[in-house]
């Protein structure tokens, strides 16, 4: 296993990034990920220092924020669209996995 496999199998949820880091990374301000802690978008975990830790996953968010936020939409609205779009993509998964236990069920019925 090479240095690029183990850092592939690093955990999407896992608290790696301090606040200074991921706004550098977002190019953002650190007030900005606060905002949107206090919207509920995200909510990082805290170091045992009480440091907020952000993971992959809550910098993707943070990013999508970024970009509607960048686009002209208040920050309310923007963590709205998020919630709204990750939402529809939980249930079209959901639907997909349905019609996939349908057709397993039925094959003729697909055809």
């Amino acid at each position: 296993m090479t240095a690029d496999d183990s850092l592939d199998r690093l955990d999407d949820d896992y608290p790696a990034y301090t606040m200074g880091r991921a706004a550098d990374m977002l190019g953002t301000t650190q007030g900005f990920l606060r905002a949107l802690g206090e919207a509920r978008l995200i909510t990082p975990l805290r170091s045992e220092g009480g440091h907020r830790r952000y993971s992959r996953y809550q910098l993707r968010i943070a990013a999508r924020a970024r970009e509607l936020v960048d686009q002209g939409t208040p920050i309310e609205a923007a963590c709205r669209i998020i919630i709204l779009e990750d939402q529809l993509e939980e249930a079209q998964r959901i639907n997909a996995e349905y019609r996939h236990a349908a057709e397993s069920a039925n094959p003729t019925a697909a055809a």
